[in-house]
C-alpha cells in the first residue's frame, strides 16, 4: 500500500486528529475520523438518504465524522490524486 499524508486537523491536540490519506495503489481517499455520535448512527441506519440506495451502513463499510475546516485539505489531497494521474 502506498499512503501518502496529505493532513490533519488543523486544530488537533496531537492524538486521535481526524486526517487525511491518498492510497496510490487502490486510486482512493483513506480518512480517519471521529465515530459518530449514536443518534448520527440512527439516523443513518434508518433513513433512504438516495432513492435506490440500501438503507443503513453495509457489512465492510464505516461512518466517520470530518471537520469542515478540513475541507482545504480534502481538496488538496484531490488535487495531488490529480497531479498524480488518479483522477
Amino acid at each position: 500500500m502506498a499512503l501518502r499524508f496529505n493532513g490533519m486537523d488543523p486544530e488537533t491536540q496531537g492524538n486521535g486528529s481526524p486526517t487525511v490519506w491518498v492510497d496510490d495503489h487502490e486510486r482512493e481517499l483513506v480518512f480517519q475520523g471521529w465515530k459518530p455520535r449514536e443518534e448520527l448512527l440512527t439516523e443513518v441506519s434508518t433513513t433512504e438518504w438516495v432513492p435506490g440506495h440500501t438503507i443503513g451502513v453495509p457489512e465492510g463499510e464505516a461512518v466517520v465524522r470530518i471537520p469542515l475546516r478540513m475541507a482545504a485539505i480534502i481538496r488538496k489531497a484531490l488535487d495531488d490524486a490529480e497531479r498524480s494521474g488518479l483522477l
